[in-house]
């Protein structure tokens, strides 16, 4: 029986702020820190021996996962960085306080930006400064695969090749797995892996810091799921 951990990012300076995050590469508070290391210990305390780790390419789900592997001795295992574990990109919104937000677009546009399955937030330019087309940590990428906004259906895509390609396999050959990312990069492989419709993925909340613990059959069907 394989087992796949989860772990959204701990509170990060933006969380703080109340600012939408996105792409930006933004670091942990204190608070967040300390949620890492608490989900460290959490997995220490229930013996969960780790074969493969998962992150991002932003530093505060990379730091997330060091500092939990780090309480639980395990930051030695095998790591990979990607860019499908992003968290959604929230395109033009991105930088901006959202309660500001919400006065100027109003409290139901804004919901609708960040909690539906297709909705895509205001686009940014390629040609905007803050474009991830001008961050050398996405020069290999095609350029078209750089996106100016994401809603979650598009994140799940995105997603689901790493499923497919790598975390599956590893599963399937008996091998724990532990990915440290982002509220909605986990939403999304959570819908996945849950078969959860398009309707309820918007009622589903990652908490910061709280391992999520799938164990799997061999045949990748979930057959249970706890929180640490």
């Amino acid at each position: 029986m394989a087992k796949l951990v989860l772990i959204r990012h701990g509170q990060s300076e933006w969380n703080l702020s109340n600012q939408f995050t996105g792409w930006v590469d933004v670091d942990l508070s204190e608070k967040g820190v300390e949620q890492a290391k608490n989900a460290g210990k959490a997995l220490k305390e229930h013996g969960i021996e780790f074969d493969y780790a998962y992150t991002s390419v932003l530093k505060r789900a990379i730091k997330t996962l060091h500092y939990a592997l780090e309480e639980c001795d395990q930051l030695w295992i095998p790591e990979t960085k990607t860019w499908r574990l992003n968290e959604r990109h929230y395109g033009a919104l991105q930088g901006h306080n959202k309660k500001k937000a919400a006065e100027k677009y109003g409290d139901e546009q804004v919901h609708i930006w960040r909690r539906s399955y297709d909705v895509l937030p205001p686009l940014l330019s390629a040609d905007d400064e803050g474009s991830a087309a001008n961050d050398r940590r996405y020069a290999n990428l095609d350029p078209r695969t750089i996106p100016g906004g994401e809603n979650l259906k598009v994140t799940l895509e995105r997603v689901i090749p790493l499923w497919q390609d790598e975390i599956a396999p590893k599963l399937l050959d008996n091998k724990n797995v532990i990915i440290a990312a982002h509220g909605n990069s986990l939403r999304a492989l959570s819908k996945y892996i849950e078969q959860i419709s398009d309707e309820d993925i918007m009622n589903l909340e990652m908490a910061t810091g709280q391992p999520v613990v799938y164990d799997f059959d061999d045949k990748l069907n979930v057959l249970s799921k706890e929180k640490y």
